[in-house]
């Protein structure tokens, strides 16, 4: 990572330069850059710095508790926490988020071990989309995003908990193949308590595969093994690791949210923000594009708060940390295609339908 900033910065700074040298030699007059202290410029930086500057410390926070966790807790032990009853392991999935605070870029290799291991498709994959949304530091970023409606913040965690407990009902009821990639055994066989030569032979396959993943090699080091410095500079690695790949996508949703602020116009921007169904398609598809981490989306939802719907906000909070394109990618290297199709299905179904709900019957 650093060797790409360094190159882009060097190749940026020569064109600088070259441009520089060329206005010299050619003794042009300076290009005009009036338009740099235009009201749409100036609002533009305003809110593209503002959201970036109120979620940093949310996504460091994040991020570090992800990597202390990846570190010292171990698959072993979330594993034997999961109740053997259906529903309640499908009820523990939606609060393991608060025990067990992971970010999206470090769950997927740990739920790939754990269902290797024997945790239940549905428990996994209830997991994956609430735990990112269902956790303390979200729920800090959410309610200081928005301050003056603190409902706001407890709204996104019920219809979290709500839309993840039917979509993982559903699971268990319907979807009874493996999709994991390269699993063939029916899901139902998928038992929490293996026999031990399977844990053996699959602990062997898991650590060998962890080598190639660049969030794996993090969380073998538990129980102390390891000397603490050794520890310690493992739990930094993967903080910056995460930190890097959550900035560029914060940086990204920033600037286009600040754009389309400033772009669009304001009239047509509330129409389709007040709009019963537009609404939330339009923070649906948003939410898809961004990919924002689950620890800053809240700073930008707030940014349309004055223009959008209360039910749609609820619709970007929750739909963005269940399905984006980050998390899609993330998921086909786990599960099959047609697993993965037929869980954004549900996703779309579940969290349009409960957030038009909500608004409908709660917020009106």
């Amino acid at each position: 990572m650093q060797t790409l900033i360094t190159r882009w910065a060097a190749n940026t700074l020569a064109v600088l330069c070259l441009v520089m040298l060329i206005l010299i030699f050619t003794q042009r007059p300076v290009p005009d850059l009036s338009f740099l202290s235009s009201p749409n410029l100036q609002s533009f930086k305003t809110l593209f710095i503002s959201i970036i500057l109120e979620a940093l410390p949310f996504v460091l926070l994040g991020v570090l508790v992800s990597a202390l966790l990846q570190q010292f807790v171990s698959e072993q032990r979330i594993r034997r926490m999961i109740p053997k009853n259906p529903v309640l392991g499908i009820v523990f999935a939606c609060v393991m988020g608060i025990i067990f605070p992971l970010c999206e870029c470090g769950m997927i290799p740990v739920i790939r071990r754990l269902l290797r291991k024997g945790m239940p498709v549905y428990v996994a994959a209830v997991f994956i989309l609430v735990g990112p949304i269902i956790n303390p530091v979200v729920f800090a970023s959410t309610y200081m995003a928005f301050r003056s409606r603190p409902e706001i913040a407890y709204s996104r965690m019920g219809l979290a908990f709500v839309a993840a407990l039917a979509i993982g009902l559903i699971l268990h009821r319907f979807v009874r193949s493996n999709p994991v990639r390269g699993g063939s055994e029916p899901a139902a066989e998928l038992h929490i308590h293996m026999h031990e030569h399977t844990h053996h032979h699959h602990e062997h396959h898991t650590h060998h595969e962890a080598h190639h993943h660049d969030h794996d090699h993090h969380g073998h080091n538990h129980g102390g093994k390891a000397p603490a410095g050794k520890q310690f500079l493992s739990v930094l690695g993967h903080a910056s690791d995460e930190f890097f790949e959550m900035g560029k996508y914060l940086i990204f949703g920033a600037f286009l949210t600040a754009a389309i602020q400033t772009v669009m116009d304001r009239s047509s921007l509330v129409s389709i923000g007040q709009g019963e169904y537009s609404s939330h398609l339009f923070m649906a598809g948003l939410a898809f594009v961004l990919s924002l981490c689950s620890t800053s989306d809240a700073f930008v939802a707030s940014s349309f708060a004055t223009t959008f719907s209360t039910g749609s906000l609820l619709t970007f909070l929750v739909f963005g940390p269940m399905l984006d394109i980050k998390s899609t990618l993330m998921l086909l290297s786990a599960f099959k295609a047609r697993f993965v199709v037929i869980l954004s299905l549900l996703v779309i179904v579940v969290v349009l339908s409960s957030s038009i709900l909500y608004e409908r019957f709660f917020l009106t």
